[in-house]
């Protein structure tokens, strides 16, 4: 619990550092850059400005080689400054969650940009500091899609979750009409089918062996529903999210290809990772199965 605690209060180049994965990113950071800002939904807060501090950390691709000196090869602290001065010059903000999100979201337009921890806090409330912290993935970015007007929009997909019982059921085409009754792209996920697995005593081959079951189980789904169609990649998923299809996700590319992927083995948790990394509106769970805490997407069970 104490770890816990001090690494929430810790700068944010400290949590990039302790949640990267095997191969860890190149980090620009940005510390304690103060701004004068007008800010607040308070009526005391309207009409003059507090001191604001941003601290960033982004975490970048690799950069091309040779780099030759070149400031154009890399992504330039300028970016984050200046990025955050088009935010502060866009319109004026209620709240610091909003700032955090557009901030974030402007530094992941970069082709550098990967991952971003921003953390902006308020110094002039009271004897004391208040503020947000936020972690944005280019990887969680929604789709977009451009309707005929030519205006852009983020599309938020549900994702749904279906125990082996579920694929199996009488009415699973019901189910699948009542999903898209809502409008919105579905993809399906699945559980691990009913029969045994062989079962090695060694993590990463049983990882393996698992989630070829799990796509066994979806390729099962695809045969009992023309709609589903089973797709592995990032790009096949939008293509079919820009389209409105249904999807069944077969897992083990996007997982097994994951800088941060998920920790946990369960199908479940698996399912819940994707609704994050697609940026989903939610997740539907049908079945029996326990849910890992700390989604950043609302769950619900059939």
């Amino acid at each position: 619990m104490t770890s816990d605690i001090g690494l929430a209060f810790a700068h944010p180049e400290e949590r990039s550092i302790a949640s990267a994965g095997a191969d860890p990113r190149d980090r620009i950071s940005l510390r304690d850059h103060i701004v004068d800002v007008d800010i607040g939904a308070f009526q005391k807060e309207r009409g003059h400005t507090q001191r604001v501090m941003f601290n960033v950390v982004v975490e970048v691709r690799p950069a091309p080689q040779p780099l030759n000196d070149d400031v154009d090869r890399i992504l330039s602290y300028d970016r984050i400054t200046e990025s955050i001065a088009a935010e502060l010059a866009a319109e004026r903000l209620n709240l610091l969650e909003t700032l955090a999100e557009r901030l974030a979201e402007r530094i992941l337009a970069e082709p550098q940009a990967m991952r971003v921890f921003v953390r902006i806090e308020k110094l002039d409330v009271g004897p004391y500091k208040l503020g947000v912290e936020i972690v944005r993935s280019r990887a969680e970015i929604a789709v977009k899609v451009v309707d005929k007007d030519g205006i852009e929009a983020a599309v938020h997909p549900l994702v749904v979750f279906l125990d082996a019982a579920a694929i199996a059921s009488a009415d699973l085409s019901k189910r699948l009409d009542a999903l898209q009754q809502g409008g919105a792209p579905v993809i399906l996920t699945v559980g691990l089918p009913d029969f045994p697995r062989p079962q090695t005593g060694h993590r990463p081959t049983q990882r393996r062996i698992d989630m070829l079951a799990i796509e066994q189980n979806a390729w099962a789904l695809a045969a009992r529903d023309p709609r589903c169609v089973v797709m592995a990649t990032r790009t096949e998923i939008d293509w079919a999210i820009k389209r409105g299809q249904m999807v069944v996700w077969a897992p083990s590319k996007l997982v097994l290809d994951a800088v941060d992927g998920p920790h946990s083995r369960a199908p479940v948790a698996l399912a819940l990772w994707l609704a994050e990394l697609m940026a989903a509106e939610k997740m539907i769970v049908h079945g029996d199965v326990a849910l890992p805490a700390g989604s950043r997407v609302p769950v619900e069970y059939a």
